[in-house]
């Protein structure tokens, strides 16, 4: 399964192929989305709203020829971990993890079905993937190294770029991505 074929969402990347888009018969895509907030939290509700434009601006209609199906955990672990299995069993096309902890819950319910995650600092070191270059499996995400390549293309006079997180939390995490930038 290439990495390419299922990134989905924020930046401008389709999960789908979109040339059929315009026929009537085409068949709906169902993602199932897995997020770790509450879902009044203003936050997350500002991100969706983001999301739901995107996909727009790719040719998605939400409810049209797309299907999302949230589910949030509200923080509590055994949300996440009911709500994953709810998910995978609603087969998705594609599902999509807000961070670390819900990328992990989806990962222990299926090897199958793609899963996007948005926010995870190094998936290597984690354990979702493979490597930076070759993910292998059924996950991929958003690394530096793409969201450097999509600032550089959104702006190819930036030379410099300053990095700013905490060492004690995310210190060992970023490490490897910050090789691969």
């Amino acid at each position: 399964m290439r990495r390419r074929e299922f990134i989905a969402g924020l930046a401008g990347t389709a999960a789908w192929p979109l040339a059929a888009r315009s026929q009537q018969h085409e068949r709906v895509r169902r993602l199932g989305a897995l997020l770790a907030f509450a879902e009044n939290d203003p936050a997350q509700q500002s991100w969706i709203k983001k999301l739901h434009e995107g996909l727009e601006k790719l040719g998605w209609q939400i409810g049209g020829n797309l299907r999302i199906e949230y589910r949030w955990a509200a923080g509590n672990v055994d949300r996440m971990r009911a709500s994953a299995t709810e998910l995978v069993g609603l087969a998705p096309d594609l599902l999509l993890a807000g961070n670390v902890p819900t990328t992990a819950a989806l990962q222990r319910e299926t090897r199958s079905i793609p899963i996007v995650f948005v926010q995870v600092a190094d998936p290597v070191v984690l354990g979702f993937v493979a490597s930076f270059a070759h993910p292998g499996g059924n996950i991929t995400g958003f690394m530096a190294v793409k969201r450097l390549e999509w600032l550089k293309s959104m702006a190819p006079e930036v030379r410099r770029v300053a990095v700013m997180f905490n060492p004690v939390t995310s210190g060992r995490y970023m490490d490897g991505e910050l090789r691969e930038a």
